[in-house]
């Protein structure tokens, strides 16, 4: 006996001077979902134009029926351009699933749009829309695995709906859709192992009771300038905020309400002050629709992320987040697009 035991302990595979598994900084795909972890609240395994085709499918779903088990996955990237990559998923069939796109390109010979010239074209719309509790949101992220037998990153393509109600219950919907391939099977995250479902497949449908909340993101957000920092700097937590940590409290408001014409203006002049945040000119976001371009070289955590305005009323449209070092530990490289939210009224 006392001889397989110390075969034993020489076979172990996790000895105590192994540097592989001593404590290390984070690499970037733990570091995204880190982010998210603490922007949304959920884990993440490793967000358009209005679209007349997605309102029945919405409106549909939200009909009561039996109660699904919740299960949050990570949303992932797909574009114009995406490449297309076979992936062996479970599922009733082994269906092409789309992969890390390109990012979004600048058009060619567009003059940027200053920041503080489109805080003033947002003010100049007064009131013209109003401030709404919840959110409509179509996402994309990349879900990744490491170590050994990791499967390639995977595409997860998912739509949000938010409502309240006035008795402040409201309901989360949740379903599996990519506006860039309408009509097609849609690979969701929602089991242990990534599948494939049909387009408009419902992941999740909850309602929640009412919160009465004070807290932001909760708490009804302000449309003066000051106040809206001070309410975004205490979604972000941190002592002083940075470009990228404002960029993470935005998508927060965002992901809890759809601003009205003056919280926008309001949010677009903060975002004028913000350092780093550079015009880069026109782009059309993944839903068609045209915008300003600004991007923040985030070098600490290898991302380049890319905020999408747009150009009349400075509404937020999308944010997207783009690797710029790749990992070949998570099998991500330099431009892969890690995560895409597109924000709708």
């Amino acid at each position: 006996m006392a001889d397989e035991l110390d075969l034993l302990r020489r076979a172990n595979p996790v000895p105590a001077d192994d540097p592989r598994f001593h404590d290390r900084p984070l690499d970037p795909g733990a570091e995204h979902r880190l982010q998210v972890l603490t922007r949304t609240g959920r884990a993440q395994p490793a967000r358009t134009g209005r679209r007349p085709r997605l309102g029945p499918l919405l409106l549909d779903a939200l009909r009561p029926r039996r109660p699904r088990d919740w299960a949050w996955t990570v949303t992932a990237a797909a574009a114009v351009g995406a490449v297309v990559l076979a992936l062996t998923l479970s599922g009733p069939a082994t269906v092409p699933a789309v992969a890390a796109p390109r990012p979004l390109v600048v058009e060619t010979g567009s003059a940027p749009l200053p920041l503080d010239v489109l805080a003033d074209r947002a003010a100049a719309q007064g009131a013209r829309l109003g401030l709404r509790q919840g959110t409509h949101v179509q996402t994309w992220s990349l879900s990744m695995t490491s170590g050994p037998g990791a499967r390639p990153p995977v595409t997860l393509p998912e739509e949000r709906v938010v409502r309240w109600a006035a008795d402040d219950s409201h309901t989360e919907l949740v379903v599996a859709t990519d506006p860039s391939h309408p009509g097609k099977p849609v690979v969701t995250d929602a089991d242990p192992v990534p599948r494939t479902v049909e387009d408009g497949h419902v992941i999740s449908r909850r309602t929640y009771p009412p919160s009465w909340s004070d807290a932001p993101p909760s708490a009804r957000p302000p449309h003066d300038t000051r106040r809206l920092r001070a309410y975004l700097e205490e979604i972000d937590r941190l002592d002083a905020m940075d470009t990228g940590g404002l960029l993470d409290a935005v998508g927060t408001l965002l992901d809890n309400w759809t601003l009205g014409s003056r919280e926008t203006a309001a949010l677009t002049r903060v975002l004028a002050d913000a350092p780093d945040l550079r015009p880069v000119g026109a782009v059309t976001d993944r839903l068609g629709r045209p915008g300003q371009a600004y991007v923040y070289a985030d070098r600490t955590h290898s991302v380049r992320r890319m905020l999408i305005l747009d150009p009349a009323t400075g509404t937020v449209l999308g944010l997207e987040d783009t690797v710029t070092r790749g990992d070949p530990e998570w099998g991500v490289k330099k431009g892969d697009v890690m995560s895409y939210s597109a924000w709708l009224r």
